[in-house]
């Protein structure tokens, strides 16, 4: 009998012994994934990127308790483009999505004739799609921009719901849709609540969300592209007239999705990546963002351009006042994101990298080596390694005068550019030309650059195309 009993002790602190604690469970659970994509925000417009007059206190907070990542790329300089390759972790031209997508009719300004009817291609595979495959519930909440059709839309691109634009707020803008998955719901919304109602919305869809289900939202906000606006609340509030309204409303609503998240006790476990699609609209001056210390903004292959704010939160896994310097972008997001949830990469080939082993401070030296690449439409015309960046002659978007309230400013996009080098470690700014200085270095990224547009194109994916 005594036997016995001994017995059932050892048996019972086996037991116990193997069953896996509430934290190593809560450890290996997959996590849920939240990208928050805002629209022509400049590299200088939050706080903790250098703003003295927009108070983001929120998302200052997600990148104080993660990582900081202050030479985060986005594949172009334009709406579409980069969130067709934040999605696909694919270069534009590889895509075909090399330019802006406009609906049937268009909105103000050139460029508004969509003669075919074109989106993302169906079967691109982007991070909704393989996320649904681990299981993963999908939502997008906000501006879709990938093509308005039906076949074009998220619920067929792996969401498993939708709410939002599906372009930008100033094409259409006579009967700008409201769509609910498939359908539209309403036209000409009052703008001035968007920023809250996709909030809304994303916080319905956790909630709703089965227990212990993983999840992903993608929440693209409208603003602060043109024409801003903010809710009743934030008008005046902020010490950067309307367009900093728009941002700190922005900011509030990002502490909404924080404060539910971790009042359902899954914050912890959230990979939470805040950045923006482009530097800004600078023609609109005062309702435009700030690019910071860069030069250029949106259409421009400066890093005012490209270079954008970027921070990242996953509290079991990213060391607090992380700051990532070295190149990291767009689309290294699907691949890292495969990484971290155990999902297979697409079988399209991509062109981003996992970089979860930086996120976890370790050392990637290979992002210095990394070749990164500059478009306008279908061409290349910009290659970045490490600190050195070569441009190919063109012309940009010179601004004569900022516009001043709603009103575009006057500005050329004939301006002669001529080849160029820059050393961005010592000319962020790139005014300094060092072609003649290094020209070994010119002449091997100018190849390199070659060498690659040749690869794009024989690789190139058709862009999705319907015939009227």
């Amino acid at each position: 009998m005594k036997q016995l009993f001994y017995l059932i002790i050892i048996f019972g602190f086996l037991a116990c012994n193997n069953e896996p604690s509430k934290q190593s469970m809560k450890m290996n659970k997959q996590p849920n994934i939240v990208i928050i994509y805002t629209d022509d925000q400049g590299y200088g417009d939050l706080s903790s990127f250098g703003s003295m007059s927009m108070k983001t206190p929120n998302i200052d907070e997600l990148g104080s308790g993660g990582a900081k990542l202050t030479s985060f790329l986005n594949a172009s300089s334009t709406c579409s483009p980069s969130r067709a390759a934040l999605l696909t972790g694919s270069y534009p031209i590889r895509t075909g999505v090399i330019n802006v997508l406009w609906p049937r009719s268009g909105g103000f300004g050139s460029g508004g004739n969509n003669n075919t009817l074109k989106g993302l291609n169906p079967n691109e595979i982007t991070i909704a799609e393989v996320l649904k495959n681990q299981g993963y519930a999908t939502a997008m909440s906000g501006k879709w921009h990938l093509g308005n059709e039906l076949a074009f839309l998220p619920n067929q691109q792996g969401f498993d719901t939708y709410f939002g634009i599906p372009y930008s707020n100033d094409m259409n803008v006579e009967n700008l849709p409201v769509m609910l998955d498939n359908e539209i719901i309403e036209t000409v919304p009052d703008q001035s609540l968007l920023t809250k109602r996709y909030t809304d919305f994303a916080i319905d869809f956790i909630k709703n969300i089965e227990k212990d289900q993983p999840f992903f939202l993608y929440l693209a906000h409208t603003m602060p592209h043109i024409p801003i606006f903010a809710s009743e609340d934030f008008v005046g509030k902020s010490k950067a007239s309307a367009y900093g309204d728009v941002i700190e409303e922005i900011d509030f609503n990002v502490g909404r999705i924080v404060d539910f998240l971790k009042e359902k006790n899954i914050f912890e476990n959230t990979l939470f990546i805040y950045t923006s699609d482009n530097g800004p609209w600078l023609n609109f001056g005062s309702h435009a963002g700030s690019s910071g210390e860069l030069r250029g903004g949106k259409f421009d292959v400066f890093e005012g351009g490209y270079r954008v704010p970027c921070v990242i939160s996953w509290p079991t896994t990213i060391a607090p006042k992380t700051q990532i310097d070295q190149l990291v972008s767009t689309i290294d997001l699907l691949p890292t994101i495969c990484a971290v949830t155990g999902a297979d990469l697409p079988a399209n080939k991509i062109d981003g990298i996992n970089v979860l082993d930086i996120l976890k401070n370790k050392s990637m030296p290979e992002l210095d080596e990394r070749f990164y690449y500059y478009h306008k439409g279908d061409k290349l015309l910009g290659v970045r390694q490490g600190n050195w960046k070569y441009l190919a002659p063109s012309t940009y978007n010179e601004i004569k005068f900022p516009g001043e309230d709603a009103k575009p400013g006057i500005s050329t996009w004939q301006t002669k550019f001529p080849e160029a080098l820059f050393d961005l470690d010592t000319d962020l700014r790139e005014l300094n030309n060092r072609l003649d200085d290094y020209p070994e270095k010119a002449k091997f990224l100018k190849n390199q650059l070659a060498k690659f547009q040749i690869i794009l194109d024989n690789e190139a994916r058709p862009i999705g195309e319907l015939e009227r």
